[in-house]
């Protein structure tokens, strides 16, 4: 476990101040460094954080995206000296108890991004039919745009190298930097790897998401279409 012990925990939040308070004391319980970016939430995210002791809050005036939030939090991580940022969703979505699987994944010194693959999405009351879909719809695309064959690149839940991440030169500042960096890991060659983690999908009304099919569907596909002319214009040049 050597490798991966030097990391911090990196939630990116906005306006889940229902739930984050349950997901900030499940985190402190993994005696790690627990750095919350708050991504300009309106709610009450900011009074729930205050109550908790022990973790890093690092605040945007505005909301910049969850990208942007991730970012944040890996530069506060390596400013503390950390070499490994271990992400997950505020919205009680992850168990973060399944962090040591994607740690151990780590072991034997080898630098690569870890994915928290999600089981459990098969069709079901609760599992909403935009994660089911956009799932599929992402896994294609990363693969078609020169990123790994992975099967939930879409997953919140990671474990990221350090300064790797930071180096690896991703545009997108939203939901579009998880699909984005698994594609520019592929391209920098750094090695991607999956484990299989739990997740929660509460019954309608109960989970707080900011994920809007439609804008965020044509943003996937903006994205899509960049790394895709990118890649096509890289094989040109190499011919």
């Amino acid at each position: 476990m050597q490798p991966a012990m030097n990391a911090a925990i990196v939630i990116p939040v906005y306006n889940h101040g229902p739930l984050v308070g349950a997901v900030v004391a499940r985190a402190l319980a993994l005696a790690l460094p627990v750095i919350v970016v708050d991504d300009g939430s309106t709610d009450e995210t900011a009074a729930v954080l205050a109550e908790y002791g022990g973790i890093t809050v690092c605040t945007h005036p505005v909301n910049r995206g969850k990208g942007a939030a991730l970012l944040t939090g890996f530069a506060e991580a390596r400013r503390r000296g950390c070499d490994w940022a271990l992400s997950f969703d505020g919205d009680g979505q992850h168990h973060p108890e399944d962090a040591p699987a994607l740690l151990a994944a780590v072991q034997d010194g080898r630098r690569r991004l870890v994915i928290g693959r999600r089981t459990g999405m098969a069709p079901g009351r609760t599992v909403p039919w935009t994660s089911r879909f956009g799932r599929g719809f992402s896994n294609f695309w990363v693969r078609a745009c020169g990123g790994p064959a992975v099967s939930d690149s879409q997953s919140g839940f990671r474990l990221y190298p350090l300064p790797e991440a930071l180096d690896l030169g991703v545009r997108a500042r939203r939901y579009q930097f998880e699909v984005e960096v698994l594609v520019r890991a592929a391209q920098a060659g750094l090695a991607v790897c999956e484990v299989p983690v739990g997740v929660v999908y509460p019954g309608p009304g109960e989970r707080v998401s900011h994920f809007r099919p439609w804008v965020d569907f044509w943003r996937n596909s903006g994205t899509f279409s960049r790394l895709l002319g990118r890649r096509l214009i890289g094989g040109l040049r190499r011919r």
